[in-house]
């Protein structure tokens, strides 16, 4: 193997003692490590081999060797088959093959669909011969004091005004008795635009300069922080837009950052680690969500949040970057929320439980049963504590798969092959519409018979509650047509609209 990443420790004979190496490594020299014969293995961040049908879990446990140890701080989430495949690399008959392991232990309705899991007393007795647990509370006293500041800030005029915008098309959409999956599309859309209008306007509208009281507040608590020299920040935010406005406060405060998003390539981003541990100057560390695992930045004394998660669970791992075994110093963690807006019923959900972890890997559990929710359940129990009401809507079964995108907790389908025409399409059709209606106000004759300003705002408003504004910022209006018919009427209705505008101007 010739690479960067490998280092061999020798004893005095020459005997290789030691090779370190990535997952990426192991897939492009996988001939050659499997020509060696290893004593003892040893992986860690081992969700990275959790789905026992990808490419790099079968390669990965394709290595033998007479001892293996894996190490991870998530060994199941939400499904037990991530913890089947991460004990089937320590002992592959352990839990059986897989048909029989699913059979006992899943509970599934008459369409197939995993509703729970069953059987856990019998499974924690299999892992217990193998599972060495150490939970945070564990090792509670072997951690230096961690304290969390919410900082509440209010949101200003704009900000407030956009995010309602958004939340009434949501509380609109959970209204319905049944939604469809357009209806689930603007939904994740407008909880998305709401979330971002909590952080700043520009990333929802891309106006300059935006609107932004977090970014003044955020400003203040760096400006406080730059002047204790010792200190060292990690700074998280969802959105690499936000990384580019925070940027400058940071450059005028004149404090040296390094950043890592989904952008960086994963070779690249060991050395900003390493900046970042090793160099004194370099204060923060600014990061999305690429940078809320398998990372240790234990030089880091404060943990900023500049918006809170989706999934509680993430805030969990970005505080963990710093708050680790190795830390020395107490761990201030800041989290910033603006009032009145959806981040505020987020932070309700912080305390969520992990049941089944709980039930699996908790040797003193005595739950027997765990039943799991479907997306569109998820969904429905999310949006209970967001909107602080009961969602009452039956969902067909053609909306479950949005649904959960919506939630966030479904791996995501890849758009259609034709989505890019599609758009292309819907855009041009927009322009048409716009261009059409703009020709028939010209032709339209003007003066007394102009409509009262009320009517025209009345109807404004009618049209505002079906458009939605995109990541883009781009405006899109949402039709629903009774049949097949009318559009073939509306084409009719524009092209004759569009030819008696060129007769006129002839």
């Amino acid at each position: 193997m010739k690479s960067p990443m490998r280092r061999s420790l020798r004893d005095d004979r020459g005997v290789r003692g030691l090779t370190l190496c990535n997952y990426e490594q192991v897939l492009r020299d996988y001939l050659d490590i499997e020509r060696n014969s290893w004593d003892f293995v040893i992986l860690d961040e081992t969700q990275r081999i959790k789905s026992w049908e990808a490419k790099t879990s079968r390669i990965i446990k394709g290595l033998r060797s007479p001892y293996a140890l894996v190490l991870t701080s998530t060994p199941l989430e939400n499904r037990i088959d991530d913890l089947f495949s991460v004990v089937e690399f320590v002992d592959d008959r352990r839990l059986g093959p897989a048909y029989r392991f699913f059979h006992s232990h899943r509970v599934a309705t008459e369409t197939g669909r995993v509703s729970g899991y069953k059987n856990l007393d019998t499974l924690r007795q299999q892992l217990e011969p193998v599972l060495l647990r150490r939970t945070r509370a564990s090792i509670a006293l072997d951690l230096p004091p961690r304290t969390t500041e919410i900082v509440r800030i209010p949101a200003t005029e704009e900000q407030q005004q956009l995010h309602n915008a958004h939340m009434l098309t949501v509380n609109a959409i959970t209204s319905k008795k049944f939604l469809s999956e357009m209806d689930l599309l603007r939904l994740q859309k407008a909880l998305l635009m709401a979330r971002m209008s909590a952080n700043s306007t520009y990333l929802v509208d891309k106006q300059s300069p935006g609107f932004s009281s977090k970014l003044d507040r955020l400003s203040e608590l760096l400006e406080a922080l730059s002047a204790e020299p010792e200190r060292k920040i990690i700074l998280f935010t969802e959105w690499t837009t936000m990384l580019n406005l925070i940027e400058p406060l940071l450059e005028r405060l004149k404090m040296a950052f390094v950043r890592l998003d989904g952008q960086v390539a994963q070779k690249k981003r060991q050395a900003l680690v390493s900046e970042f541990q090793g160099n004194p100057n370099c204060r923060v560390f600014l990061t999305t969500n690429a940078g809320s695992t398998g990372l240790n930045l234990q030089a880091a004394d404060t943990v900023i949040n500049v918006d809170l998660p989706w999934n509680p669970a993430l805030l969990e791992q970005r505080i963990a970057r710093a708050h680790r075994m190795g830390q020395k110093r107490k761990v201030q963690v800041h989290l910033l929320v603006t009032e009145g807006t959806i981040e505020e019923n987020l932070l309700a959900t912080l305390g969520a439980k992990h049941e089944l972890a709980s039930a699996v890997l908790d040797p003193d559990s005595t739950l027997q049963e765990v039943a799991l929710t479907s997306g569109i359940e998820e969904l429905k129990r999310r949006l209970e504590v967001l909107l602080g009401a009961k969602v009452e809507a039956d969902l067909d079964v053609s909306s479950k798969n949005q649904a959960e995108v919506a939630a966030g907790i479904s791996a995501g389908a890849t758009p259609p092959a034709d989505a890019e025409r599609k758009a292309r399409v819907a855009e041009a059709t927009g322009t048409l519409m716009a261009s059409a209606f703009s020709l028939l106000g010209e032709l339209l004759p003007s003066g007394k018979v102009a409509p009262p300003e009320e009517s025209v705002n009345a109807l404004q408003a009618a049209l505002l509650e079906n458009v939605v504004v995109g990541e883009d910022g781009q405006p899109t209006l949402t039709l629903k047509l009774p049949n097949q018919e009318s559009v073939n009427a509306m084409a009719t209705a524009l092209a004759k609209l569009m030819s008696l505008g060129s007769g006129v101007g002839a």
